[in-house]
């Protein structure tokens, strides 16, 4: 609001001539009354609150912090008595805000409306963006999507009416752009139900991807738990320039620290490098921070924050930051856990792949290797668009390419497709002539939505089991993940060397220094894209596709068919007896990578999202069973009989008996998708035993009842063998740091102990003794009435 920009310039120009702060900051805040979002004028920033809460953690602990924790500790619903140990005490925490991708908010809403609650009671999005598949272009594939998920779209729409949720229409965007363009602000602290979701810390926000149980906490008004993070340094110096792009930082750091290498940790970028980069380039580093495993990633507010900020209408929130930005950067003299130096003006362009995100080589380079490897060369698709790399810049930079290209008469001679991240975006770049271009050299724009990069492609270029490459801008390339098809040897990289590894249609090109032939024989080099970080002109908002919630709910009703294939209300779970686990079989004992992918698929099981029991028959379909090396095949302990996992599953259910999983490393690793521990609580499982867990997929086991558990010794991993049972004693005595021990008893009648680690606290501990977190809420729900 200009009024309140006007009094924001008046209390500046008093500060600059030397009034002091405290005198000026609270009548500040109390007059300017800044609103979060324009979609919620009467929802405020509190940064008074944050100074508070900050100033009595900093006299606590009395040592500088890390922006991190300035943000982390300034949302503390207990500052003054909150017990803080980085890596080690669980924080209970008051987000500003929780946002759903409709994959996920299926099953987020589904609790919520269990939890008998009325209304959310902090601001909160659904943003349909994971339903549409790509297959012929953006407005057919959107038109077939509102008529396949009609009663998803309606489920959604009606349940954030009664509840009072916001509602993103499908094709407005991918949920990540959307918060960068309207909810995420500097010192913002926001959950969403996507892993993806630490894209907002581009604008200098503490933005964490958790699963819908963890939504659900924070939208019934209760505090949110996070074990306390360590906090990892980048420091960046030097400048970027030509070929390399902010996506070459977070490939780099990624090659560094592994996909675990950030796990319970916070990235936070600082540094001179830092101002070279624009706030939509340090929302794709923070974006695929989630690929290291980080809690969440980001950078201090800048100017370059502040310059989105004003481009997307949001002039006054920059200019409260300005007046808070001692809060909004970390303290001269912080400490980090861990520190990672980076000069920007010596980072190459790189490439990451295939079928992990860290294997990291120099776009240089990787011609050689893939050759040496038996990767294939040939380039079949290139993919850019995604919620790591959708914004103007991208577009303009992918353009720039192209113009130089369709100038001396070529084309891409790989496929070639383009995914806006929001309508936003796709109107501005249809205004400003980027998807013209894009278009003649040879691409196809999709609808606004995630698409192939979630596996909803319908691709009919190759058939299933053909070895190929694609190369995409976006985040994740695990095995199978964006066609199904185990042997696409997908390749992540930036947009701009996507485009251009289109166009030659190799690996084995390299843009700074190999030429191309024109249609005229003569060779050209493409130079280095240069494009506008914004629009020269205001954005181009494109078609309203917002549905504000009413003020009152109430009177509005939610369909959910007791036929419905899609949908299905939410049974309580069992509660625990109060016995120890004894004489678990074994499901499957996992052979390697376990990602969330592994455990519970995507691609076409996405249309199962609401529906438990249905998408439960995708249970660990992709995990590899060390007895025989397949996936999908484990053996039945009480038939002998081999099968695929989830009727096997269900017939221990059946039954009545309980069972175990055993996994490896960083089991879990990727998505927020916790449907990854519905659907074993579901049909019968109780315990995961493995060498390690991703943060998330840990936590929503721990949320719907089941017992995550660590080898106290890794090796231990190889003492249990699929045909043994196994009974998890000392659960009476169960208490938080008390190793639980497992009796392993083997077919030929010996037996052995092993010990196994729990990062349990009291309160997830009752959660595991209800059945459930939402058992236990409405526990204590009915406690208090």
């Amino acid at each position: 609001c200009k009024v309140s920009v006007l009094i924001l310039s008046f209390f500046q120009h008093a500060l600059n001539s030397g009034v002091r702060r405290y005198h000026v900051a609270p009548v500040l805040c109390q007059r300017a009354k800044v609103a979060m979002s324009h979609f919620e004028p009467n929802e405020y920033i509190n940064y008074e609150k944050l100074e508070k809460n900050i100033n009595i953690v900093r006299k606590r602990l009395d040592r500088p912090l890390t922006l991190s924790e300035k943000i982390v500790y300034g949302h503390l619903d207990d500052p003054a008595k909150q017990e803080i140990e980085r890596g080690k005490t669980y924080l209970r925490l008051r987000p500003d805000r929780v946002a759903m991708q409709d994959a996920t908010a299926q099953m987020a809403m589904l609790q919520f409306i269990s939890s008998g609650l009325p209304k959310v009671a902090v601001p909160s999005t659904i943003h349909c963006d994971h339903l549409i598949e790509a297959q012929s272009g953006g407005e057919k594939d959107l038109r077939r999507a509102k008529d396949i998920n009609q009663e998803v779209y309606n489920f959604l729409a009606t349940a954030g009416a009664k509840y009072g949720v916001g509602f993103w229409k499908p094709g407005s965007g991918i949920i990540h752009q959307i918060i960068l363009e309207n909810y995420s602000y500097p010192g913002v602290m926001l959950i969403g139900t996507d892993s993806h979701t630490p894209n907002g810390g581009g604008l200098g926000g503490i933005c964490i991807g958790v699963g819908g149980a963890d939504a659900v906490d924070v939208m019934a008004g209760i505090p949110w738990e996070l074990k306390c993070p360590k906090v990892i340094g980048v420091k960046l110096t030097g400048k970027l320039s030509g070929w390399t792009s902010p996506k070459d930082v977070i490939l780099k750091v990624a090659g560094i620290l592994t996909v675990k290498g950030g796990t319970g940790a916070i990235i936070e970028y600082h540094g001179p490098g830092v101002d070279s980069i624009s706030c939509t380039g340090m929302a794709t580093i923070c974006n695929m921070g989630a690929e290291i495993g980080a809690t969440t990633s980001i950078f201090p507010y800048n100017a370059r924050m502040k310059k989105y900020l004003g481009k997307t209408g949001r002039a006054d929130i920059a200019a409260l930051a300005d007046e808070f930005k001692q809060h909004l950067v970390p303290d001269s003299g912080c400490q980090y856990d861990q520190v990672i130096e980076i000069n920007l003006s010596e980072l190459k362009p790189h490439i990451n792949g295939p079928f992990t995100p860290d294997l990291a080589h120099p776009v240089s380079d990787i011609g050689a290797v893939a050759e040496k490897e038996g990767w294939p060369v040939d380039i079949r698709v290139g993919l850019i668009g995604s919620c790591t790399n959708s914004s103007y810049e991208d577009m303009g930079r992918s353009a720039a390419v192209a113009k130089q290209a369709l100038a001396h008469g070529l084309k891409c001679r790989s496929k070639f497709t383009i995914t806006p991240g929001s309508e936003q975006i796709r109107a501005t770049i249809e205004r400003d002539g980027y998807a013209e271009i894009l278009r003649e050299v040879g691409g196809l724009v999709l609808a606004n939505a995630c698409g192939p990069c979630i596996g909803q492609w319908d691709r009919k270029d190759i058939k299933k089991g053909e070895k190929n490459t694609i190369v995409t801008s976006y985040n994740r390339n695990f095995t199978g993940r964006n066609d199904a098809n185990p042997e696409t040897h997908a390749f992540v990289t930036s947009p701009e060397i996507v485009t251009a590894l289109s166009i030659a249609g190799t690996l084995k090109f390299n843009p700074e220094t190999d030429y191309l032939t024109g249609t005229d024989g003569k060779k050209f080099k493409l130079e280095a894209p240069d494009a506008d970080e914004l629009p020269k002109l205001e954005f181009d908002p494109g078609q309203d596709t917002y549905q504000y919630p009413p003020k009152d709910g109430s009177g509005q009703h939610v369909d959910v068919s007791p036929t419905s294939q899609r949908l299905q209300l939410l049974e309580p779970f069992d509660k625990w007896d109060g016995k120890d686990l004894e004489d678990m079989l074994i499901l499957i004992k996992v052979k390697g990578k376990c990602t969330t992918d592994h455990i519970s698929a995507a691609g076409p099981w996405l249309k199962f999202r609401g529906h438990l029991d249905n998408i439960s028959n995708n249970l660990l379909i992709g995990a590899i069973n060390i007895e025989n090396g397949k996936a999908n095949s484990v053996r039945n302990a009480l038939t002998q009989e081999f099968g695929p996992v989830p009727d096997t599953a269900r017939y221990y259910k059946k039954m009545g008996v309980k069972w175990a999983v055993i996994g490896d490393e960083n089991y879990g690793e990727g998505s927020s998708r916790e449907h990854a521990a519905l659907e074993p609580r579901h049909l019968g499982g109780r315990v995961i035993i493995t060498k390690s867990f991703a943060r998330i997929h840990e936590t929503n086991l721990k949320k719907q009842g089941l017992l995550p558990l660590t080898f106290a010794d890794p090796a231990d991993y190889n003492k249990i063998h699929p045909v043994d049972k196994l009974s998890i004693v000392g659960l009476k005595d169960f208490a938080p740091g008390k190793p639980l021990k497992c009796i392993i008893k083997h077919p030929n009648g010996s037996q052995e102990t092993i010990m196994l680690n729990h990062t349990f606290n009291e309160s997830q501990i009752e959660w595991f003794q209800a059945g459930s977190a939402l058992n236990r809420m409405k526990e204590l729900q009915q406690k208090s009435s």
